[in-house]
């Protein structure tokens, strides 16, 4: 068959695309940006990839007739947009219309579990969806999915961040707020076991994990698994407003996105049953097993996707990748230092390993130091790390930095920095002729990004030399 999955780049998209290709279905994959499909896609004869964003209906064209079946991935969980509910809608309307025109038979929507009154914005976004995509020209799947739980995840990540870093936590009131979590394989499976499945058309399941858990009693199973001891307090006087503060300043989450968290998180999200795990032969697993499962992922360094890399943790990149990848010339301020290069393989192979636990080779304190300040302000410091320790694409998160453009063949790696800044920011390290070329440009905005630039001005002279001279040491 041939199938259209769209939100590819996604947490769900990319797990989601290996699972159709290995049976043997030939997948079509619409991205905002080709940056930032995988690369290995290109090698793939099973894999298109096109260029379609759904709030421009100029771009539907590139929608191939020919679709069998079709899945919406499309989410705006942290969209920074107070009409995020309208561009859900848009979107929604826009993808129907186009696909209505195809031969599509199938489509299938992952949502949220909606069965409560009184519901979060972004869940009543998900449940209006629902209606729009429903259609007499195609069969509608709809999968309702609760709290999903695998390595990358944002829920997985937050929580790993609180259990691991707080002993003792004083915790708002929604940790007792009831779920059913479920693991990310579950939900995969779910998904590429539906496809062509006429017995599913027009119809609506919930699907969620084996257990009812609160939140507090998903922490403390956590920290069972990981062998931790934690104590957990809930207090009724924290404001949303505060929980959404206090998980900003713990995980490693953006303030927006942990505030859309906390708006959901006091919504109880119970599903209903039905016959969909016989009709698929899912047996979903118990929360203690998807955690284990993640951690397993995590210690073999083999994480797919990452909601890190997505750009709901940006704090300041747009989608299209290709507006940042010119770095520019004129009216900027440049720090630039070249090196011999005696092993490039080693210098490409410390670039490529640069960040996250790793950190930045030279001054690192200040680099925390400069992480701390930028999560002070409100942007996103440096907790994000990144989701591999050795590999590097288009669009991957790398603590502040947003990955621009990654070829280690070219021998070519550019950075754009999401940190606070009074204007915006490059860095590049680059092999040429010999040489590590390494160079910070910073493009200030007004008067306050020149005198940002000559205040860290000074550091930058020691910071960036030893950081260089690191990376082509011996």
């Amino acid at each position: 068959m041939k199938i259209l999955v769209t939100g590819a780049t996604g947490y769900i998209g990319k797990r989601l695309i290996p699972l159709l290709v290995n049976d043997d279905h030939h997948v079509v994959c619409a991205v905002r940006d080709k940056l930032r499909a995988d690369k290995g896609y290109a090698e793939e004869d099973l894999i298109d990839v096109i260029e379609v964003d759904f709030l421009k209906p100029e771009t539907l064209h590139n929608i191939p007739e020919d679709i069998d079946v079709a899945f919406y991935l499309i989410h705006s969980m942290s969209n920074s947009s107070t009409d995020f509910e309208s561009l859900e809608e848009r979107c929604a309307i826009n993808f129907k219309t186009q696909l209505e025109k195809t031969k599509v038979k199938q489509v299938i929507y992952l949502s949220g579990i909606t069965n409560e009154e009184n519901l979060s914005k972004h869940l009543q976004s998900r449940k209006n969806v629902e209606d729009m995509l429903k259609s007499d020209a195609y069969g509608l799947t709809i999968f309702k999915a609760g709290i999903i739980v695998g390595s990358g995840s944002s829920s997985f990540e937050i929580i790993r961040d609180l259990v691991e870093k707080l002993p003792f936590m004083i915790a708002p009131k929604w940790l007792n707020t009831k779920t059913q979590p479920l693991a990310v394989r579950d939900v995969l499976t779910f998904l590429h076991r539906s496809a062509d499945r006429q017995d599913l058309y027009n119809k609506s399941f919930d699907v969620f994990g084996p257990e009812v858990l609160t939140y507090k009693q998903m922490l403390l199973k956590f920290a069972e698994v990981r062998g931790l001891k934690r104590y957990i307090l809930t207090v009724p006087v924290m404001t949303p407003k505060l929980s959404s503060y206090w998980l900003y300043f713990v995980t490693s989450t953006s303030y927006k996105l942990a505030s859309t968290l906390v708006d959901s998180m006091g919504v109880q999200i119970i599903g209903k049953s039905s016959n969909i795990n016989q009709l698929l032969n899912v047996q979903p697993k118990s929360y203690k097993e998807a955690v284990a499962l993640a951690f397993e992922k995590i210690e073999q360094n083999s994480i797919v996707s990452s909601w890190k890399d997505s750009m709901i943790s940006s704090g300041r990149l747009k989608n299209n990748l290709h507006k940042y990848i010119n770095v520019p010339k004129f009216g900027c301020f440049k720090d630039y230092k070249e090196r011999p290069v005696k092993d490039a393989k080693k210098t490409i192979d410390r670039i490529w390993s640069i960040g996250g636990t790793t950190g930045w080779y030279y001054g690192t304190i200040l680099w925390r130091i400069r992480g701390y300040i930028d999560k002070l302000f409100g942007g996103i410091g440096l907790r994000r790390g990144r989701t591999s320790p050795t590999e590097l694409d288009a669009g991957d998160a790398l603590d502040f930095w947003r990955v621009i453009f990654a070829d280690k063949t070219q021998q070519k790696l550019l950075l754009y920095a999401e940190m606070r800044l009074p204007g915006e920011a490059w860095l590049e390290f680059k092999i040429e002729d010999g040489l590590l070329k390494q160079t910070a440009t910073f493009r200030p905005r007004g008067l306050l990004g020149r005198l940002y630039w000559y205040s860290v001005l000074p550091f930058h002279g020691f910071i960036f030399k030893g950081m260089i001279n690191k990376l082509v040491k011996i």
